[in-house]
């Protein structure tokens, strides 16, 4: 029985997979271009320690995923609870203890792990070059511009993904976020 209600859920909790695929790219993309930012800084400025960048970045990342689960977090409940209370109003019933109540209150919490989690674990991807520079490993090139380079490809994969979703030309898209990130290098290196 129980296993039957669990699987109830998930076919709910599934509906749910487009929302949780639009946030994670959203947040990816801000990950993304936030750490391509720190990186066009750093490397703009001459001699940056190494771990006062990587503290950087991490903070920059931490917020952005306690921006992303809290805000998703927020707004999915108050927007599940607003389809609840709609639907319990259409059928003259109290549904919070049904499978789609449940599934009200577990979706949330899937989405906002997911918007918060991509930007981070994007974030730490693109910083990696500086961690290896840290405990030593030798880069062919400096670390921020290694992880420039990383954060631009990631930032292709994206506008990848996109393509992929929408069922666009997946070489035109990312092609399209590539420009994006191209455009925030040029800005920020004025500044």
């Amino acid at each position: 029985m129980k296993d039957n209600v669990y699987s109830r859920i998930l076919i709910h909790a599934n509906r749910a997979k487009g929302i949780a695929r639009r946030y994670f790219v959203t947040n990816g993309f801000d990950g993304a271009l936030t750490m391509l930012g720190l990186m066009v800084a750093f490397a703009s400025r001459e001699n940056v320690e190494i771990t006062i960048a990587i503290t950087a970045c991490l903070g920059a990342a931490i917020a952005l995923f306690m921006s992303g689960i809290s805000s998703a977090y927020l707004s999915e409940v108050a927007e599940r609870k607003k389809e609840l209370e709609d639907l319990e109003g259409a059928l003259l019933s109290d549904l919070s203890e049904s499978d789609y109540g449940r599934a009200s209150r577990y979706v949330p919490v899937l989405v906002a792990l997911v918007n918060g989690l991509s930007p981070l674990l994007i974030s730490l991807l693109i910083i990696t070059p500086l961690w290896l520079t840290q405990i030593g490993i030798s880069l062919p090139i400096s670390p921020f511009i290694a992880a420039i380079i990383l954060a631009m490809i990631i930032i292709f994969f994206l506008g990848v993904m996109l393509g992929v979703l929408g069922k666009e030309f997946w070489l035109w898209t990312g092609l399209r976020t590539l420009a994006i990130a191209g455009l925030t290098l040029l800005i920020i290196s004025m500044v």
